[in-house]
């Protein structure tokens, strides 16, 4: 993995929607570990810089689903700019800087035996304030002006996944912030799909 060039990109294309606060953005992740930190700790990109490849990962298919949909539905170019698809799934997971600490693991090799790997471990220590909702917080703190569907499609991007299933209220909010804003459907799929497509490794298929 490029490092180097991955940060490069993701820079690039948060620049690339000249909207206010990207520049103190930019140095608030740095601060927080982002350019460094893994995008899990045991699943897709558990590796050093992941969390910039899967940022980058998600913004590519969520630019490739938002022109596809233009197709099917013209209407949606009048709902949902081309920055506004860059902030929101280039953003989503701002949260996850600074919850992974290096650890030694337990994990089978090719024999099936046990052994002693590098990996991470996730702690909510720093900033336990949730998962979507921290990615915004995290980002108005560092300055980023933010439209409302940008700040909902973060929220919401892990869909059912990040409910409380017991809360109405929740429930709710999610249905609605679907149904008003295409983004929030837009950022949930693109970073499904980057997470088992795009990043999905012969290792993955192996353990299944």
């Amino acid at each position: 993995m490029d490092s180097k060039k991955n940060k490069e990109e993701f820079v690039e294309l948060l620049r690339s929607t000249g909207r206010d606060g990207v520049e103190d953005v930019i140095t608030g992740l740095e601060e927080l570990g982002f350019f460094t930190a893994p995008a899990s700790a045991g699943h897709h990109l558990n590796t050093e810089g992941g969390l910039v490849l899967h940022s980058i990962n998600t913004c590519k298919a969520a630019l490739a689903i938002w022109e596809g949909m233009k197709v099917l539905e013209p209407s949606l170019e009048n709902e949902v700019g081309r920055d506004n698809v860059i902030i929101a799934s280039l953003l989503h997971d701002v949260c996850k800087s600074d919850i992974y600490v290096r650890s030694v693991k337990k994990r089978k090799n090719a024999l099936g035996v046990w052994e002693d790997t590098e990996g991470y471990k996730v702690t909510y220590k720093g900033f336990p304030m949730g998962h979507g909702e921290k990615s915004v917080i995290l980002l108005l703190c560092n300055g980023l002006e933010m439209s409302d569907d940008e700040m909902l499609a973060i929220r919401w991007h892990m869909g059912a996944f990040g409910l409380n299933l017991n809360s109405y209220e929740e429930l709710r909010n999610y249905d609605t912030a679907r149904m008003l804003y295409p983004l929030v459907a837009i950022v949930q799929a693109a970073d499904s799909l980057a997470a088992s497509i795009m990043e999905r490794t012969g290792s993955d298929l192996d353990e299944l």
